[in-house]
């Protein structure tokens, strides 16, 4: 009797055992595989720490790659939502230049408080997003023709604003914008406490958040991911917030620049993905037709989208010209194309409907990553926007590869 009692439940275990086992393992391969672009930055940064003997990691080249991508990254989120709702934007670099230009005026030439000069020229990058809006959304030329006019005008009213020569310098306070830190706000210390604390919230809130999801999802009775898995995940992004805060508390303290896209990353991932609006732009770049019959006003939504972009475009070049301490005819040169990338690279479709914020940054900072590295490597510009091409064409054909698999095709 004993062994008969033994042998069934011997035999039940074992295949619930292997379920488990397989669903856990099932889960982890999925859960990469949603965080590929994730774990491609990570495979670029080890590759050019290991390439660079470690510069690429020092805490100046870390601050430095920030402040000399962050107006890529700004780019990258007006970009990445024209996308989604399956547009293009090339007039993005020549906008900023304009924009440059004109603050460069309203801060230099004219005396103008600085303050006053950075409301400005916002001010004239959403009229330019109001002016492209309107021949996109309201007369129906495409996006493609409207911005690429909208580059040479933009480009060419940038030289006549400069009269063909530089424009600087600006007041301190302007240039922090670009380049200004904020450190020693507590003294002197070899790190910047300001910075750490920082860390220490922003990791308390994510590991917060986390628990909050995971214990809602199994009050619902929904699926989650095996708790070691969970566990893991929360020290590893724990430590890469660590090192990234250390790096930055070693240098200089926290920059403006960073300050500046944390607040759009929050602000616009809210919109993207609890607002209406959000949801709008993704159901016109799933199925424009559709979206039309289901009640969206798409007018609407086009012109507002454009008007945006036209806003973070003037930002982006303010935070350039800061950074330089000058508005030059030079200024915004193949910007579009590096937010074009980024928006790509970060996993955005190019029929639309698909795209995140998060994506997106990290797409630039992969951009960022190999200009970095590939310069202290020492390797010359035509290689570097060789690379840079070929990333993106892997990246738009990985996009691809993944539709046709999931069409069965």
């Amino acid at each position: 009797m004993s062994d008969l009692d033994t042998k069934p439940t011997t035999g039940s275990d074992e295949p619930g055992t292997v379920a488990k086992a397989a669903s856990w393992v099932s889960h982890v391969i999925s859960d990469l595989g949603k965080n590929g672009i994730f774990i491609a930055l990570v495979l670029v940064v080890v590759l050019f720490a290991f390439l660079t003997d470690g510069i690429l990691l020092r805490p100046q080249n870390i601050s430095n790659l920030i402040v000399q991508n962050g107006y890529i990254l700004v780019l990258a989120v007006g970009m990445v939502m024209v996308i989604i709702a399956g547009h293009i934007d090339l007039s993005v670099g020549s906008v900023a230049a304009f924009v440059g230009a004109c603050s460069g005026v309203f801060a230099v030439h004219w005396g103008l408080p600085w303050w006053l000069s950075i409301i400005l020229s916002l001010g004239i990058g959403a009229l330019v997003g109001v002016w492209q809006g309107f021949w996109i959304a309201y007369v129906g030329i495409p996006a493609f023709i409207v911005t690429l006019a909208g580059m040479l005008i933009f480009r060419g009213l940038a030289l006549v604003v400069l009269g063909n020569s530089n424009i600087g310098s600006f007041p301190s306070e302007y240039r922090a914008l670009g380049n200004g830190f904020l450190t020693d706000l507590f003294g002197e210390y070899e790190l910047d406490p300001l910075t750490l604390g920082v860390a220490a919230l922003a990791i308390l809130a994510l590991i917060t958040q986390q628990v909050r999801t995971r214990i809602g999802r199994q009050k619902y009775s929904q699926e989650v991911e095996p708790l070691v898995w969970f566990v893991a995940k929360l020290v590893l992004i724990t430590l890469a917030i660590g090192f990234f805060a250390y790096a930055l508390a070693a240098y200089k303290g926290i920059p403006v620049t960073l300050i500046v896209l944390a607040v759009l990353v929050f602000v616009y991932g809210i919109v993207m993905n609890r607002t209406v609006f959000g949801r709008h732009i993704y159901a016109i770049g799933g199925n424009r037709h559709a979206a039309e019959l289901s009640g969206i006003k798409t007018r609407k939504v086009d012109f507002y989208l454009f008007v945006n972009m036209g806003t973070l475009a003037a930002l982006a070049g303010l935070i350039f010209t800061a950074r330089l301490n000058l508005a030059g005819p030079k200024a915004g040169d193949g910007f579009e194309l590096e937010a074009i990338s980024a928006a790509f690279i970060g996993g955005a479709a190019v029929q639309g409907g698909i795209g995140t914020i998060g994506g997106a940054i990290i797409g630039g900072l992969i951009i960022g990553v190999l200009n970095n590295g590939m310069s202290i490597l020492g390797i010359g510009i035509e290689w570097q926007q060789a690379v840079k091409g070929l990333v993106l064409l892997l990246a738009v054909a990985f996009d691809v590869y993944n539709k046709r698999r999931a069409g069965g095709r």
